[in-house]
């Protein structure tokens, strides 16, 4: 493995196709009541409030967004190396988020748009080393978009700026996190047609870094060519992928020491994802997502061979006839693991830049690495207002000759941690509440709850070091405000 590749210009070819049905013989129109009134969609808070003033704020975008959270967690409170243990140790915490955005965007054509974000990341009371959620004012997106789908197929996005794609499984914004994901990227759109599309990028991921200015990671390149359309399968949004993600030896410490993305590697991606879409098969849903990889990591000792997969899927039905419309779902994560240390070969799927909240549990203490784990979900809304969600997920490693993987890092190690093949290969169970009410269509409320109840492989890791004084289970809660205007 080389020291930095360029990334990957391989693209995968797919063939997009659609039909049109005919029109059919022509009938005379049936007198009907009158037209209901179209409603006019807002355009934000702010928008709408500066459109109405005068017309000349027609070409611009204006607004924002503040969000407050106040988060509690006892025996797993961001420490992944001591999750769970009882006693006196340091896996507390309960801190305040608070995170601000202001955007504005300026379109004089159709085919040409400015767009600038400012964001701000504030903290208080976190106990975490070095206080990671925490970049008071800083450039979130600045990006120019060339190019009117209606009038040619091919739109360019220029520039720092969110990229998210499917379920954001594999490449998500991280929104739930006080600094979400941006890139410093390049974008081309191929419209095919109106349900249908290619696109071509190639970025460095920002990182943030309180008291500077945020840059990308030079030595992190990532590229990739992703397809979608809804015409290819009746009622099935179809998409497929694939990303390339090239990191140089120099990647660990690209911003300052410590600071920046993992070490060497070259990482490629393939796969494919189908959704239904609403209301196609009646009150039934699903999704399904699988990923192969292949590629190199770099290691102290020298590169593994990387060969490791991932497969995902939710089925869900919708009493709509009911009271509450509930939603009962059933679905099923995994990604592989490595099944031995020594061969020369890494087997443990790479996640990426997925979004990793709500999908393997509220409480960010597993990634979708060395995973199996399926899920119950109810859901419920009551009032127009207020919705409620109930999740259960139970948790066991892929493969017990690998580690316990946290939401995002190294693997656990630490306090008994690590590689057990003769331990349990059941990791624990999570059940999550989550109940949000919408004041209005521009702010809302939630509270949350989370309880994890460890199983058989934290318990004989735990357990295994006297001096840790034993496992406990670790709960969690949370009131969240956010006011978009």
């Amino acid at each position: 493995m080389k020291s930095y590749r360029h990334p990957v210009s391989l693209l995968l070819p797919l063939l997009l196709t659609s039909t049109v049905a005919g029109a059919g013989e022509a009938k005379a129109p049936v007198p009907g009541p009158p037209a209901a009134k179209t409603e006019i969609k807002s355009a934000g808070l702010l928008n709408d409030a500066l459109r109405q003033a005068s017309p000349a704020f027609s070409e611009w975008d204006i607004g924002g967004q503040i969000r407050l959270r106040y988060e509690v967690k006892e025996d797993a409170g961001s420490f992944p190396q001591q999750d769970f243990i009882s006693g006196d140790v340091l896996n507390d915490n309960d801190y305040w988020l608070f995170r601000e955005k202001f955007h504005v965007g300026w379109q004089p054509e159709s085919w040409l748009k400015f767009y600038v974000e400012a964001r701000g990341s504030q903290t208080a009371s976190d106990v975490r080393p070095g206080d990671p959620e925490r970049d008071v004012v800083d450039l979130h997106q600045a990006w120019i978009q060339l190019g009117d789908p209606k009038l040619f197929p091919l739109t360019l996005k220029i520039g720092r700026q969110e990229m998210t794609y499917g379920d954001q499984r594999f490449i998500g914004l991280g929104d739930w996190g006080n600094i979400p994901r941006s890139f410093d990227a390049v974008n081309l759109r191929i419209s095919l047609s109106e349900k249908s599309w290619i696109d071509l990028f190639t970025g460095r991921v920002v990182i943030g870094r309180d008291d500077y200015f945020n840059v990308s990671n030079d030595y992190d390149q990532f590229s990739g060519l992703y397809a979608s359309s809804q015409e290819l399968l009746a009622g099935v949004e179809t998409q497929a992928f694939f990303l390339a993600r090239n990191v140089g030896e120099g990647s660990p410490n690209a911003v300052t020491a410590g600071l920046g993305g993992p070490g060497e590697r070259d990482v490629y991606t393939y796969g494919t994802r189908l959704k239904s879409l609403p209301g196609a098969f009646g009150n039934w849903d699903f999704v399904f997502e699988g990923a192969g990889q292949f590629g190199d990591i770099g290691t102290a000792t020298g590169n593994l061979d990387l060969r490791s997969f991932a497969l995902t899927g939710t089925a869900g039905y919708t009493f709509k006839d009911m009271r509450a419309k509930p939603r009962l779902a059933v679905g099923y994560d995994y990604a592989s693991g490595d099944d031995d240390a020594t061969d020369g070969r890494q087997g443990t799927f790479e996640p990426l830049f997925g979004t990793n909240h709500s999908l393997y549990g509220l409480m960010d203490l597993v990634g979708l690495r060395n995973l199996s784990s399926p899920r119950v979900s109810l859901t419920l809304k009551p009032m127009e207002k207020l919705s409620v969600s109930v999740d259960y997920l139970a948790f066991w490693l892929a493969d017990t000759a690998d580690s316990f993987y946290p939401e995002s890092g190294a693997a656990r190690s630490r306090n008994g941690y690590g590689r057990h093949a003769d331990y349990g290969s059941f990791v624990g169970s999570e059940l999550d509440v989550v109940a949000k009410y919408a004041f209005t269509p521009w702010a809302d409320l939630q509270v949350g709850y989370g309880h994890f109840f460890p199983g058989d492989y934290i318990k004989d890791s735990i357990n295994s070091v006297p001096a840790n004084a034993g496992t406990t289970g670790a709960d969690w809660v949370y009131v969240q405000t956010l006011i978009n205007f």
